[in-house]
This record gives C-alpha cells, structure tokens and sequence, in this order.
C-alpha cells in the first residue's frame, strides 16, 4: 500500500543550490504544511481543526536547505501506536518484508524511504515511533536528545516525550539531513568508549540478539575500550510499565479538549489507550515519574561523554500485519520495554541497519550523552564503513 495520505497531493521545491538540494523528502501527518490540514491519522482531527498557514519548523528547515517535499505520510492514529497499521488510512506497505507491518507511528515515513519515494522522510518519536519503524524496515533512523529541536508545527501526543526524528536508506545522507536538522557537523572522531546492554540482549528473541552480533563485532572493532552492563538494574519490564503510565496519561491531558468539545472517532485501540490514560491513578502516575528519575540517573552514569552504549532496537524482526487484538498486547508490551529508555531519559538514539531475522531487518541501536547526537553521527559512517 502507498505511504501517503489518501487524497493528498503535495509537492514544494526545495530552495535551489542548498545542501539538500536534490534530496526529496516526505513528512509524516503531524507536521503542518501551509494550506494543507494536518490529519493526524483521524479524520476527525482533520476536519475539526484550521488549516495550518505555516509549515512546521522542520519541514521549513528542509525546504530551506533544498530538499523537495513530495508528500504527507501515514501515521498510526493520533501518533498512538507502535506497529504502522491505521484503521481509517490503512498499513503502508513494508518493502522489506511484505506481508508484515512497517512500525509505527512513522510507518508512512520509513515506508517512503524503504520503498525508495524519498530520499530521506519526518517522522517523530514518543515511545519508539522512529527507531521500530527503522528497525522493521532496515533503515537509519534518530531519535535526537528531547528539547533539542524546535517542535513548532508539530502534533503533539506526550510533550515530555516527544521529539522529531528521521530516516534514511544510507549513512551519508543521514548524516547530511542530520546535520541540516542538528544545526551541527557530525563529531570529527568516533566514541572512545562502549557499553554492552547485556539484559536489553538477553530480553530480545534469540534469534534476533544472534543476527547482531556480526554488527557487534564490528563495532568492538572500531572501540576497543568495551564492557559490558545491566542497562536497567529494576528490569526493562520495569521501565516499560513506566513509559506506558507516563505517556498514555499525557496523551489524554493532550488530546482532552478536542476529545471534549468534538466527540471524535478513534479505532477501539486508540480509544481504549485514552481511556486508559485518564484512569490513571495518581499513585501510579508518581511511581512512573520517580523511575523516569531513576532512568535517567542510570543513563548520566552510563554515558559519559565520548562513550555509546549498544542495544537491540526491537525485540524481534516485524510482526505480520493484520493480527487480532488479543495478539498485539504482549507484542507492543515487548517492543515498548526496549524502547521506553528513549522516551524516559531523552538521550539521543540511533538505529542501525544491517541484520536480519529469516529475512526481515533489525536494528542496532546505538545511544549517547545527552546532546551527543553528533557523536552517534560518527559512529553511523564509521559503522558503514566497517
């Protein structure tokens, strides 16, 4: 199925003669675009809402540095999901393995770029929605250090989460996007340092931690200087549970008033998650909140400066697409514990192509420091070139 919109069609020029020139790019439908509605994967959101009269930052910044926007992308409704399937748009295909989801909520996004639309593609990231769809698609993928880019023009879903992030088939033009996005070259030299996640491997499926350890190796090669430790001493299930407290209770302080005043349609998913989020009780709220101070005190011992630590982006290679409900839970819970680290300590994180499972991608990722974004920069090309 395509990754766009039904009904859109949008196509800007880029800005001759700048370092993006020749690069289109598609942006998922949370970024505004001047004189088109932002969909957000409902209907509703859509028709009950303004036309935007100015485009999001970063579409603004991509146009300004020569890339072509040709389209808006699918999204998983509202940005609350995490496999790439939308029950009022549909599943955009994944090229990389068919007959599976592509991830979500940037599903349009990575399947723009996988299926080779677009040269590099907007996405955002809350609980996982650029590094699972990078993962499932074998792309490049970022999630930058929360409060780092400017989100003007951007929907929200979990603001303490959020963030914009991209993708890429190939190192070097991840790297020149990032770079555009970043306001900053990538670092000069790699990281000094790597810290083995050894539990994030061991939570993975077998089969997946086996198809890293080539990417592994290499990258023990390029940083001697390695060890290995327990990312989350609690348990990932742990810090799972506490992103899955935080970021549904956020959504709903989020979408309240248009939920209030509007009456909109959701997919009994979406619906339910909502729902889930308003009944939170406060008890739970602050444990959540206490083990998100706990996150991020492991992550600033972790990673110092210079150093990166490696973990399996996803647990397992793309799900197929079109299971029942009763399927999805325990498959979301799995995929949301080795991704909660991103939305609860707001470090930056890449994912990494190059490995797959009976023939579908997984990634590795790679995270740093807060505002090391540029060091993982490094890392990518330095790992292409391995």
């Amino acid at each position: 199925m395509s990754p766009f919109v039904p009904g859109t069609d949008i196509r800007i020029e880029g800005r001759p003669g700048g370092p993006l020139s020749g690069l289109r790019f598609a942006a998922k439908d949370l970024f505004d675009i001047a004189g088109h509605p932002t969909g957000g994967g409902n209907p509703d959101w859509a028709r009950q809402n303004p036309l935007p009269t100015r485009h999001a930052w970063a579409v603004q910044t991509l146009l300004d540095a020569g890339a072509t926007l040709i389209g808006k992308t699918i999204t998983d409704e509202v940005s609350l999901g995490i496999l790439g399937e939308n029950a009022f748009d549909g599943t955009p295909l994944n090229p990389a393995a068919p007959g599976h989801v592509p991830g979500g909520s940037s599903s349009g996004s990575a399947s723009a770029v996988a299926q080779g639309f677009s040269e590099l593609a907007l996405g955002t990231d809350t609980g996982g929605s650029v590094r699972v769809p990078a993962s499932f698609c074998g792309l490049y993928g970022i999630r930058p250090t929360h409060g780092r880019l400017n989100l003007t023009g951007m929907l929200p879903q979990a603001p303490s989460s959020d963030t914009t992030g991209w993708f890429a088939r190939d190192a070097a033009t991840f790297a020149r996007v990032s770079e555009v996005l970043l306001q900053e070259k990538a670092a000069e030299a790699p990281p000094t340092r790597l810290v083995i996640a050894v539990d994030a491997f061991g939570f993975a499926e077998p089969e997946t931690a086996a198809a890293l350890e080539p990417m592994l190796d290499r990258l023990k090669a390029l940083i001697p200087d390695w060890r290995e430790e327990v990312l989350a001493p609690p348990g990932l299930v742990a810090w799972g549970r506490a992103q899955r407290t935080l970021q549904p209770v956020e959504a709903w302080e989020t979408f309240r008033p248009w939920i209030e005043r509007d009456n909109p349609r959701f997919a009994f998913s979406v619906a339910r998650g909502l729902v889930l989020g308003a009944a939170t009780p406060e008890a739970e709220r602050g444990w959540a909140a206490l083990t998100r101070q706990e996150v991020r005190g492991r992550l600033r011992h972790l990673l110092p400066p210079g150093t990166v630590l490696a973990m399996p982006t996803t647990p397992f290679p793309a799900p197929r697409a079109g299971l029942p409900l009763s399927a999805l839970n325990p498959i979301r819970d799995q995929i949301l514990s080795l991704c909660a680290v991103g939305g609860l300590a707001g470090h930056p994180q890449i994912s990494l192509p190059g490995a797959s499972v009976a023939g579908r991608p997984v990634g590795l990722s790679l995270i740093a420091a807060r505002g090391g974004d540029t060091l993982l920069l490094r890392a990518a090309l330095e790992m292409e070139k391995a």
